[in-house]
């Protein structure tokens, strides 16, 4: 009995909860077409959040590195570095770094297999491991054989894909596989890091 009550709840709230979706995605000046808020991402997102499910994601296939990523770990943090513009000066300074290790737009890309395995592509220089995801926690680990050990925190869609490390990880995944050699890059990359608090660093995926 319980449990049906349970379900009548949920039920009851998936209009309300659409409904704020609606509100929140619209400005006042120009709202989203109805076809951007009836996708299939935004829908798995709001019966997720009513129903408590964790949500799943589908990380198979090539991805190609389109630019850099930054994300900071709370919105207060984002607000103290200086708000979007730092966040973005700080996309621009990471993606020059990348570029010197040849990590760029085209040369670079990340395909996941269905069985675990993973391939990571920089330049000539291809590199293979396996992979594991945590939905409870959205990140990835990344096994590079037995070279190396990462784990990123990961935000996908159907095109996209974010894979956001902490900055001490990233200076090892980009020494590790970057086609070029660039202490240079590294220390900048670094003094980049020290500069915000509660940063995350990456490369932004499209399908």
């Amino acid at each position: 009995m319980l449990n049906e009550r349970r379900m009548k709840m949920k039920k009851s709230f998936l209009p309300i909860a659409f409904l704020a979706v609606f509100m929140l995605t619209a400005t006042n000046s120009q709202a989203q077409s109805w076809s951007d808020l009836l996708n299939k991402d935004n829908i798995s997102k709001v019966v997720n959040a009513i129903t408590g499910t964790t949500e799943s994601i589908d990380m198979t296939g090539t991805w190609s590195y389109k630019g850099s990523a930054v994300e900071f770990e709370s919105d207060n943090l984002l607000m103290k570095a200086g708000g979007a513009a730092a966040a973005t000066m700080a996309e621009n300074k990471l993606n020059e770094q990348l570029s010197k290790i040849g990590i760029k737009d085209g040369q670079m890309s990340f395909t996941f297999n269905a069985d675990s395995t993973f391939t990571s592509t920089v330049g000539k220089k291809t590199l293979k491991g396996t992979y594991s995801y945590n939905a409870s926690t959205k990140q990835v680990d990344l096994k590079y054989l037995k070279l190396l050990n990462l784990h990123a925190k990961v935000n996908c869609s159907s095109s996209s894909l974010e894979l956001l490390f902490n900055s001490d990880k990233l200076l090892k995944l980009m020494a590790f596989i970057g086609s070029k050699s660039s202490s240079t890059a590294l220390k900048t990359v670094s003094s980049l890091a020290e500069n915000y608090d509660g940063m995350m660093l990456g490369f932004q995926l499209s399908k």
